[in-house]
């Protein structure tokens, strides 16, 4: 890994800590569900400097798979916040399709091209990501779990679309 230049390196450190935010706020979602959503934003704006990395590595000849994941992310964050916290959307208890689709899709494409690319470097690195994605996975399924009332039951769902 000592011929790696700066944006390699970058990429290696954009990966990170893509994964790791995630499955804190995943935990937190999960625990302390009030402060996850009081900072989830964060999540979300930390695309930002994730596609300025992307048009750093494009415009120095990185191939497409080093900078499609910044992109992704942007595309992914600007969905997600819009319908969290500007319209404040109700959409995955009951799923509501429309929203759904689209989030998971870029969700999981951002994941993927932030991950994948990293076995090029190390299988070292590709691997502690994967730890850290299955953990990620497994916090975020059980984070989504609706809350139930004293009768053990989930309260009804909010009526708030598009």
């Amino acid at each position: 890994m000592a011929t790696l230049d700066l944006l390699d390196r970058l990429f290696i450190f954009a990966a990170f800590t893509y994964q790791i935010v995630l499955t804190v706020h995943f935990a937190m979602r999960k625990w302390r569900f009030e402060t996850a959503i009081h900072y989830g934003w964060i999540v979300y704006a930390l695309s930002i400097p994730a596609v300025l990395l992307s048009v750093a590595q494009w415009a120095g000849g990185k191939p497409w798979y080093f900078w499609l994941a910044g992109v992704l992310y942007l595309a992914w964050a600007s969905l997600g916040y819009v319908v969290e916290y500007v319209y404040r959307i109700e959409w995955r208890v009951p799923i509501f399709w429309p929203i759904f689709g689209p989030y998971v899709l870029f969700f999981l494409a951002t994941s993927m091209f932030y991950w994948w690319p990293l076995a090029r470097f190390s299988w070292w690195l590709w691997g502690i990501f994967t730890v850290l994605y299955v953990i990620a996975t497994i916090l975020n399924i059980t984070s989504h779990t609706p809350a139930q009332d004293s009768t053990g039951h989930a309260p009804p769902a909010s009526p708030a679309r598009l």
